[in-house]
């Protein structure tokens, strides 16, 4: 899969039981994090699952689900979460894909052949079906749960308001107004108070309408 694709229009098993992407996720108007990890019971997997439980609630306040992946069985996912629960007194909210066939990630192009094993991305999908957001990480590394989150809520501003978001844009701080692609408007632009060159409008945050907020 790539940047901006539509995202594949199938159903997946999952620990929650059946789920159907563009019935029960994009048809509800929500948008899609799903993220694979290598492999139930290794390390690494086992902070990541402790730490997007964590951050569970924020993602769904901004309308998204969490999905996880591997090419483990349901059966291996249930034992998996249940020893998360027991060991660090975390529930785990979300469905967990099972793909043993592998099917599901060969479509996304997660599968490491060498390994067998599922590649460490992420993929942020809005309610239209659109990639807008993915990402792969290392095996040896975990994902920084802050940052995919501030992606996140990026992705959800540009979406709803169509501006672009700056280095380090966190909610509350300026945002940018696309380029113009018309002389006079260029010319025009250069007089705006927060216009850093023709191409750099800044606009605040909070002149944005409530509903193109978070």
């Amino acid at each position: 899969m790539k940047l901006y694709q539509k995202f594949p229009e199938t159903q997946v098993l999952t620990t929650q039981g059946v789920i159907d992407f563009y019935k029960d996720i994009f048809g509800k108007g929500k948008w899609l994090f799903l993220f694979a990890h290598p492999a139930d019971f290794t390390p690494v997997c086992t902070t990541e699952f402790v730490e997007f439980a964590k951050a569970y609630n924020d993602f769904a306040n901004l309308g998204v689900q969490l999905v996880g992946l591997s090419v483990d069985s349901v059966y291996s996912h249930i034992e998996w979460l249940k020893d998360i629960e027991e060991k660090y007194g975390v529930k785990v909210p979300f469905p967990v894909i099972a793909d043993p066939d592998k099917k599901f990630a060969r479509l996304l192009d997660i599968v490491d052949e060498a390994s067998g094993q599922t590649i460490r991305g992420v993929f942020l999908v809005s309610p239209d079906g659109v990639i807008r957001f993915m990402a792969y990480y290392p095996l040896e590394a975990g994902r920084n749960i802050s940052e995919l989150l501030r992606i996140t809520k990026a992705m959800i501003v540009n979406y709803k308001a169509k501006v672009v978001l700056p280095a380090n844009w966190e909610p509350g701080k300026d945002v940018i107004v696309p380029p113009p692609n018309v002389f006079d408007e260029a010319t025009m632009r250069m007089k705006m108070p927060k216009a850093k060159a023709w191409y750099l409008l800044f606009k605040d945050y909070n002149d944005l309408p409530s509903d193109q907020k978070l």
